[in-house]
Order: C-alpha cells, then sequence, then structure tokens
C-alpha cells in the first residue's frame, strides 16, 4: 500500500473523511515487560467502505470511532484550524547533545512513550556519549506518535523509524480515558480549506473535539476524561 494513494481529508466543523483504503486498528496504551510505555493492539476496525470512511471528530458520535452526524447537532463543537502550519523543521527546537541531538515542536498527545527505563528523551539526549543513552534517546524519539520528538545525528541526518500507512484509534486506560487518532506512515491530511499539511511519518489528530490546536491532539482528553464508549 502506498501513503500517496490515501488522504485524510478533514470537514469543515465535521469529520475526518479517509480514503484510499486505509488500514486502521484499536489499540491501547500499556506497560511492556521492560515497564516502557507503549501500544497494544486491541482488534481490527472494519469501517463499511474500507475504501472510504469517516472519522468522529467532534467526540459526540456514539458509533465510534466513525462518525454518525452528531457534529450537525452540536453547535458547540468548533472545528476550526489553528495549528501552526509551518514546516516541522521550521517550529521545532533543536535540543544539541553531545552524540546526537533532538528536535522537539512541542506538540504532544501525552502518549508517554519518550519516557524509557534510563529516563526521559531529553535526559537521554543530553547524556548521549553513552551508546545506550544515546540508543534509549533514538527509541524514545521515534515512538512520539505526535511527531513531537525527532532523533538527528551530527551529520544532520535525521533518525527515523519506517511506518506502513496506519490509522490507530487509541484507548489510554491508565489515565482512564480515550486518547487521540494516531496516523502513521506518511498519510497526506488536507484541510478544510483545501491546502495539505506538511506530510509526517507520525501525527496524532483530536477525536475528543477539544483540542485548543486543531486538527491536531494536544492531550486534553485527558483532562477531560473523555471517553468514547468503547
Amino acid at each position: 500500500m502506498m501513503a500517496n494513494k490515501m488522504k485524510i481529508k478533514i470537514i469543515k466543523n465535521g469529520p475526518y473523511e479517509v480514503t484510499g483504503g486505509v488500514p486502521i486498528t484499536q489499540k491501547k496504551i500499556a506497560p511492556g515487560s521492560d515497564g516502557v510505555l507503549g501500544l497494544k493492539k486491541i482488534k481490527s476496525l472494519s469501517p463499511a467502505d474500507p475504501q472510504n470512511y469517516h472519522l468522529c471528530r467532534c467526540g459526540r458520535s456514539k458509533n465510534m470511532p466513525f462518525c454518525d452526524g452528531s457534529h450537525e447537532h452540536a453547535p458547540e463543537f468548533n472545528g476550526a484550524e489553528v495549528a501552526d502550519r509551518r514546516p516541522y523543521a521550521d517550529r521545532a527546537q533543536v535540543e544539541r547533545g553531545p552524540d546526537l541531538d533532538l528536535l522537539d515542536d512541542d506538540r504532544c498527545a501525552f502518549a508517554r512513550f519518550c519516557h524509557r527505563q534510563r529516563g526521559e528523551v531529553w535526559t537521554l539526549t543530553a547524556n548521549s556519549d553513552d551508546p545506550e543513552n544515546r540508543r534509549e534517546a533514538i527509541e524514545g524519539a521515534a515512538a512520539c506518535p505526535a511527531g513531537r520528538l525527532v532523533a538527528r545525528d551530527k551529520d544532520g541526518k535525521i533518525i527515523e523509524r519506517e511506518f506502513a500507512p496506519e490509522i490507530e484509534i487509541i484507548k489510554d486506560p491508565i489515565k482512564g480515558c480515550s486518547a487521540g487518532i494516531y496516523v502513521k506512515g506518511g498519510i497526506p491530511i488536507e484541510s478544510a480549506d483545501g491546502k495539505m499539511y506538511e506530510v509526517r511519518n507520525r501525527a496524532a489528530l483530536c477525536r475528543c473535539g477539544h483540542s485548543r490546536n486543531m486538527p491536531f491532539c494536544d492531550a486534553t482528553h485527558v483532562s477531560i476524561s473523555f471517553n468514547d464508549g468503547e
């Protein structure tokens, strides 16, 4: 499957329209055997039309994660896109370590995958002259589903894990809530005004309807205890 044949279109004050047969799964945030948080698959999801389906963006559908038209009866839902549309490289700050740099645009979905056995990714980067710290920093950055964190070597090469195109609907039982929509593998995202966002290997979209950085997740689902009913 080629991501360039797939697309997510944001409908003005409506759902995400997903075309091109993007695989969709439900996953949960859970600790691995080493205690580090990651994703565990719950099940594959089967839209009525796998080639063209609509995902809820207002947080009110009774057919989660799919749209059931509830946004049309929710005047309080404002899906206006306010996120900074500059390229990631222009938004991100650079944390420089001895053997690794870390790019950080502060676009956090609160997955907590940046917390590793040996410490947080920022601390590990600052101490990346230790090979194990460097390895852990790279792993933690690459695991960030929002694409907030990106590791870069001292030659300026981005170190990125390759993902197949996929949409993941996330549960966060540790925090007792439902989390965002993780988009992997370079699936293009088109805004409601027809302009394209920068294609990223990793992004996290809001589905609780309350992000202050629409269309991207800003972790508000945690503070409002969003529950999709699934």
